[in-house]
């Protein structure tokens, strides 16, 4: 219940207007401007009427002295007929919201006074997220420089780029392991920058000064893996012509790194699976068992779940692996980051190749956020390293530097270069990428999202599906 300040210098008529207001709402009364400061400086007010004409302070000039104690509250100001020129220009300086004349009518003054306390809540409730904002800005600030300065002891800021929403929370998620031997599952599409991850997960945690040993699974055939994963002795195979150390024990008391997991064989994934559990590896060609410690870190492109399903991946081994599974979004549902990305391979190009250049233009990033990245981070990286090789000294990256894919809809009709089905793709990519984002700022709320969207929740949810998008995943 709001509470409403009556000043009037005249009894009966404040008396009047407590009895009408008290029922809906707390009411305080003074006969005088100074009474009324008193009552101000004591009690939180949502609403003061005061009449004009009092002695010793005016009404307008007891509204002015109140703006300094409540400046929150909503004025009235009550005025005889003779008073409304004189009423009317002193507004400003009261900072009146509406000026009621006598005689009034019971139900006018109601409606006014109703419409003054909810001006009062919304003015009340805009400072309130006001405030919630600023204080969840100020964490998020704090859990970004706490982020950055763990990542920085091992892996340079740069090579973690992101203050994207979903790019802090996958910081803040790998911050949790990071001095644990905790095995995790990095999941994400192919160029994501899974590695980046695994390698900052490893220099930043407790066997920071133990090796890092990376292998691709999908990149090397069956029998190559085994040998590479778990070593072999002199003989086992033709071409063995002395016995070799394999990763899992160059790695001891340090980091494995399995990229592409998802691709190994059947008979392969047994192995892994011996060494999570017992930390036992065999050599091929050996019958001795040796025992490691590794902490492996594992990533993959596939939906491990529906491998599972359909019988193309061990459940078991699932389970030792996805014990702390972190998703790393596609380049094209962080758009926020990409300028800073650009600007970082621009740098390390340009060192790289001995070049000056004055940055990345605004065209050049346009360009960027409204590409789809089926590459990702490595499509961009890639991008870039061509433009600084064609790109004149001392010049900037313009759209003229970059590779014809990034020009097929800029040409319009008369380009010719477009077809019907390229710009239905394009035209959708753009919406799926303002659902997610005005999805990720509503923390999955599907009512907000709708509104916001102009959309019913009906018509919002059949764009999710036709996008494979699940809200309560964000």
């Amino acid at each position: 219940m709001e509470t409403i300040l009556i000043v009037d210098d005249q009894p009966e008529i404040l008396h009047s207007l407590e009895r009408q207001l008290r029922e809906q709402y707390r009411v305080l009364t003074a006969l005088n401007g100074a009474a009324a400061i008193d009552l101000l400086r004591a009690h939180e007010t949502a609403v003061i009427l005061s009449d004009q004409r009092m002695p010793g302070m005016t009404g307008v000039e007891f509204l002015a002295r109140s703006i300094e104690i409540r400046p929150d509250a909503v004025r009235i100001l009550i005025t005889a007929y003779a008073d409304i020129q004189a009423s009317i220009a002193a507004v400003n300086q009261g900072r009146i919201f509406y000026y009621i004349s006598k005689p009034w009518e019971p139900e006018e003054l109601d409606l006014i006074v109703k419409r003054a306390a909810e001006q009062y809540r919304l003015v009340m409730e805009n400072k309130r997220l006001s405030a919630e904002l600023r204080e969840a800005n100020r964490r998020l600030e704090d859990e970004n420089r706490s982020l950055k300065k763990t990542l920085a002891a091992g892996v340079s800021l740069e090579e973690v780029i992101g203050n994207s929403p979903r790019m802090l929370r996958v910081k803040k998620l790998v911050s949790k392991i990071l001095d644990t031997s905790t095995t995790v599952l990095l999941i994400g599409e192919t160029g994501t920058g899974k590695e980046i991850l695994a390698r900052a997960i490893h220099s930043n945690g407790c066997r920071r000064d133990r090796p890092f040993v990376v292998q691709n699974c999908g990149a090397v055939p069956e029998t190559l893996l085994e040998s590479e994963l778990f070593g072999h002795v002199k003989g086992s195979f033709t071409g063995a012509i002395s016995d070799k150390t394999g990763i899992f024990e160059l790695a001891d008391k340090g980091t494995v790194f399995l990229d592409e997991v998802g691709d190994m064989s059947s008979a392969m994934q047994i192995r892994l699976l011996r060494v999570l559990q017992e930390g036992e590896i065999k050599p091929v060609g050996s019958a001795a068992v040796r025992h490691v410690d590794v902490r492996i870190l594992a990533a993959t492109h596939r939906n491990l779940e529906e491998e599972v399903r359909t019988g193309r991946f061990r459940e078991d081994l699932f389970y030792r692996l996805n014990v702390y599974p972190v998703l790393l979004p596609p380049l094209r549902e962080r758009p926020e980051d990409i300028q800073d990305l650009a600007a970082f391979f621009l740098e390390k190009y340009c060192s790289r190749l001995k070049k000056r250049m004055k940055g990345v233009s605004e065209e050049v990033i346009r360009l960027f956020r409204s590409h789809s990245w089926p590459g990702n981070i490595r499509e961009m990286e890639n991008e870039i390293e061509r433009a600084v090789t064609l790109a004149d000294q001392d010049a900037a990256l313009t759209p003229d530097l970059l590779s014809p894919r990034f020009h097929k809809f800029t040409g319009g009709a008369e380009s010719g270069t477009g077809t019907g089905s390229d710009l239905k793709a394009e035209v959708q990519g753009i919406e799926k990428r303002r659902i997610l984002e005005i999805l990720e700022r509503n923390s999955g709320n599907i009512s907000k999202t709708a509104a916001e969207l102009g959309l019913s929740r009906q018509g919002l949810h059949k764009k999710l599906n036709r996008y494979g998008i699940q809200a309560k995943n964000l």
